[in-house]
This record gives C-alpha cells, structure tokens and sequence, in this order.
C-alpha cells in the first residue's frame, strides 16, 4: 500500500509535495515533486510509464488533475518526460523546458494527438532561455535556475524562495531506494559518488553550480532520486564535496577512446 506524499512545506496557500515510492520493478527509484500555490500547480520531473498512472492518481486526491497549470522538464530523459503524451491529453498543463529540448520533446508524443485530439505539442511548450526565468505560480514567483551540463546540455532545476527548497533534478542524487533527509554525510557519498563521477560533465560546472547556490537562501536541496539535504550544515557539506569532485570529462584520457578489440 502506497504511503501518503511527504510534506516538504505547507504555509496553508503554499505546498511543497514529494512522491517518492511510485516506482516499481526494474526502475530507477525517482522522486515526483508537486508545488501548489493559490490553486495553481506545478509538476515537476514526473516521469515516463512507469510512474503515469500511480503518479496521477495520487495527484487525483490533491488536486483537480486536469487543471494542472504547468509541468516542468529539467532535461530530456526518459524518467524525466517520457509520459507527456499522455499528461498533455489528460491536463491543460503547459510544459516547461529548456529552449534546446523544446523541437525535441514533440517525438515523444504520438501523431494521434495532433489529428484526433487538435494538440500540437510545441504550442504547448514554454522554452526556457540559457539564463532561466521565472515562473508564476498562483501568487508565488519559481526560479528556472540554469544547471546546464548537470548532466544535461541544457538543464534547469527549480528555486521556490516560498519554501527555500532548490528542487536539484540529478544533481545531489543518490541511488538508494529511501528519500529520507540524510543525516550522515560521509556515509552518504557512497551513494551519489559513481553516480556524480559518470554523469555530470566536468569539475568547472560543479564549481560554478555551488558558486551560485552559495549566493541563494536555501535551507533544502532535493534531487530527483533519493534523499534531500536538509539544513544549512548539510547543504554546505553537499557544496564542499561536489566542488572538489572530478568527474565527467575530468577522468577521461586516451584509453577511453579505442577501437574495441
């Protein structure tokens, strides 16, 4: 039996939800994230298949599903937006997303939306410029916040100021099936090490991303997968150890491009 959502903030006009058990067999455990404001609502990263249908049923008893005012992509990934054929049939949502995925995302929806159903995918797309914007919600103003090769080319991940949460996408990752906040950080690095290591691009990135979020107040940083940093100890222990990671292209060298034998 599924548990209820977590309640990451709550002020009575504004919501802060995290789905974090709605994936099942050989997925990757994900995290779906639900901000509310002023009967306005934002989803974001909510997945492909495997989370559809869990996913909205769960939103069902929440909120009015099919008045979902946006759906935010920070990347293209499969466990990122797979499922939005089916989110732009069933919702008015318009999809957020970087500019360079917004040409993109259409080949993930079938041709039957645009000649039975009249929706063209792209006019339902906001195309976030490399800068970010922000983003009205209700009564509230969300921060696109640029987080380009993180892993993705173009990448965003969203700042609430309401809640202080930095929604991080796959930054802060860890591949544990458990999104409690952890509580013991070195410990913990095993968890995002390999993970950090392979996907994010290069140490410079690393380094410009903390830069930025030391400048901002957040008192939580979520990531798509696995457990939240909460707290200002944390969060700083989390900055130190990403800016002085090597990873990505960092550890690549002439023997990762041969001709296999």
């Amino acid at each position: 039996m599924r548990r209820e959502p977590i309640v990451l903030f709550d002020n009575g006009t504004h919501q802060c939800l995290m789905f974090d058990d709605l994936v099942s067999g050989d997925g990757v455990q994900s995290n779906q994230f639900l901000i509310t404001d002023n009967e306005q609502y934002l989803l974001l990263d909510p997945g492909g298949d495997l989370t559809y249908t869990p996913l909205s049923l769960e939103l069902s008893k929440h909120i009015p599903v099919q008045d979902l005012t946006y759906i935010f992509a920070s990347h293209q990934d499969p466990d990122i937006i797979a499922s939005l054929d089916k989110w732009l049939l069933h919702t008015r949502a318009k999809v957020i997303c970087s500019k360079l995925w917004a040409r993109f995302l259409p080949h993930l929806t079938a041709n039957y939306l645009a000649i039975s159903h009249g929706i063209s995918t792209y006019d339902r797309i906001i195309a976030l410029p490399d800068r970010g914007q922000s983003i009205t919600l209700g009564r509230c103003q969300l921060k696109a916040v640029p987080a380009h090769f993180l892993h993705s080319v173009g990448n965003f991940q969203v700042y609430d100021p309401i809640s202080r949460i930095l929604f991080s996408g796959d930054m802060g990752a860890s591949l544990v099936e458990d999104a409690t906040p952890v509580r013991d950080f070195v410990n913990h690095v095993p968890n995002m090490e390999g993970f950090h290591r392979r996907y994010m691009a290069s140490n410079k990135v690393c380094r410009l991303w903390a830069s930025m979020v030391r400048g901002m107040d957040v008192e939580m940083i979520v990531p798509q997968h696995g457990r939240p940093f909460v707290g200002k100890e944390m969060i700083s222990a989390f900055l130190y150890w990403i800016e002085n990671l090597e990873c990505g292209i960092d550890l690549l060298g002439p023997d990762d491009y041969r001709l296999p034998r």
